[in-house]
């Protein structure tokens, strides 16, 4: 079977290596492909030069490739319809339709859904304007919680400490900070609790749970600082235990999953729930309508199963079929290696020496890497995804940490203490 994965950040990077081994790719003959890619990921796919909002050239490559599958990596042409456009070309994809794609699309569109469907979630006024947005403040106690309603790439999310921080960081929304994302925005009470990742399968029915991990969203050390896509993470999220991991797929996922399909739009491949542990329960933070990144990194460290396999399931329809996916006992972490300037506007171009960083169990998944005569350079934000297992998080941080030490990359930085939650936990 060939295989198309759209996309050229570290998650891409993390889909290709796993679904290069997956027994379509590593023992059928088949050839596995990638738009736009990156150096990471032409070691292990065939790269092409694709236009994910060019339904039409996309569409075209598949039937002349005979593509058995599409993968699509990235948010926004998930909420472009891209997986519409090849449905109705009769091209297997994983990926939730336009409509579905709402989940992550629309944080509105989400609060509407969890009230209808009763899914335990943090109390919210959505607001069009300004004004109005000042207005609702006086609704909540502070820190006020302030996210732009549309797509901000990870970063569309400020925790106000008092109300005078929200009204500036209000006026920045609605003054193009996060460009379109932001010309509607969603207030939220502050829920206390520490947020713990978890990932689901399904092909509009049937849904299986697919690992946990626990991000580093914060730029700085000691979750400090302004948000990012993420500087680290780590799976299992161990504090999403087997009860409440349960109590989270019965209460949040699986009704997401039935009011989807009674709506209407079902929705057909990864869910990503963004969960707070409260004291009430697990409570729905947001959804993402594709795999995590860097979370996707640690979960396809840890996979035992046939990625494709499961992919296609979902794509077919055929999920229930297949028993719940087998993860590696071993705790998989990620440091995010960034360039210079990031979250804000970072540094390209500065050079990057991999050599003797990867080893058994480490690997170096690229994130915005580019080749500038014969040499590897940064070129974006999150540059480098430095990946490690071990028997516990304390031995995973250290094989990641120690892969890191052997990277030259001068114009780049990184967190020290990803996983200190956890570690604490260990002891």
């Amino acid at each position: 079977m060939n295989i198309l994965v759209l996309g050229g950040g570290g998650r891409e990077h993390a889909l290709c290596w796993k679904l290069a081994q997956s027994a379509a790719i590593a023992e059928d003959g088949g050839t596995l492909y990638a738009a736009p890619g990156n150096p990471g990921i032409a070691e292990c796919a065939l790269l092409v030069s694709l236009d994910a909002g060019d339904h039409d050239a996309v569409t075209a490559f598949c039937r002349e490739r005979a593509i058995g599958l599409v993968v699509i990596g990235p948010e926004a042409p998930l909420v472009d319809g891209l997986a519409d456009s090849l449905r109705s070309a009769s091209i297997a994809v994983f990926g939730p339709s336009r409509d579905a794609a709402q989940l992550e699309g629309s944080k509105n569109f989400t609060k509407g859904l969890c009230d209808r469907a009763g899914i335990p979630t943090a109390g919210y006024v959505h607001c069009a304007s300004l004004e109005q947005a000042k207005q609702a403040l006086s609704t909540f106690s502070p820190p006020f919680v302030l996210k732009a309603d549309g797509l901000a790439a990870g970063k569309g999310v400020v925790i106000a400490e008092n109300e005078d921080h929200a009204i500036e960081a209000l006026a920045d929304m609605f003054g193009g900070a996060f460009g379109d994302a932001g010309a509607e925005v969603v207030i939220e009470e502050f829920m206390e609790g520490e947020e713990v990742s978890l990932f689901a399968l399904t092909d509009g029915e049937s849904v299986i749970p697919f690992g946990t991990a626990q991000d580093h969203k914060r730029v700085g050390e000691g979750d400090t600082g302004p948000n990012t896509g993420g500087m680290g993470a780590y799976s299992p999220a161990r504090v999403l235990t087997e009860a409440l991991l349960a109590e989270s797929m019965e209460r949040i996922v699986f009704p997401t999953v039935r009011q989807m399909h009674k709506e209407g739009t079902p929705y057909v491949g990864v869910l990503y729930a963004g969960l707070m542990l409260t004291s009430e329960g697990p409570k729905l933070v947001e959804y993402n309508c594709r795999f995590g990144d860097p979370e996707c990194q640690v979960l396809m460290m840890r996979l035992e199963s046939d990625l494709a396999q499961y992919m296609l399931a979902a794509s077919a329809g055929t999920l229930a079929a297949l028993p719940e996916p087998s993860f590696a006992e071993d705790t998989a972490m990620t440091v995010v290696m960034a360039a210079d300037g990031y979250p804000g506007t970072p540094k390209k171009g500065g050079t990057i020496d991999l050599d003797g960083a990867e080893r058994e169990g480490v690997k170096v998944f690229h994130a915005g890497t580019k080749l500038a005569d014969g040499a590897l350079v940064a070129n974006g934000g999150r540059v480098l995804n430095v990946t490690a297992t071990g028997p516990s998080t304390k031995a995973a941080q250290h094989a990641a940490y120690a892969a890191v030490a052997k990277i030259d990359f001068p114009t780049g930085f990184y967190r020290t203490d990803i996983g200190w939650r956890e570690i604490e936990r260990e002891g």
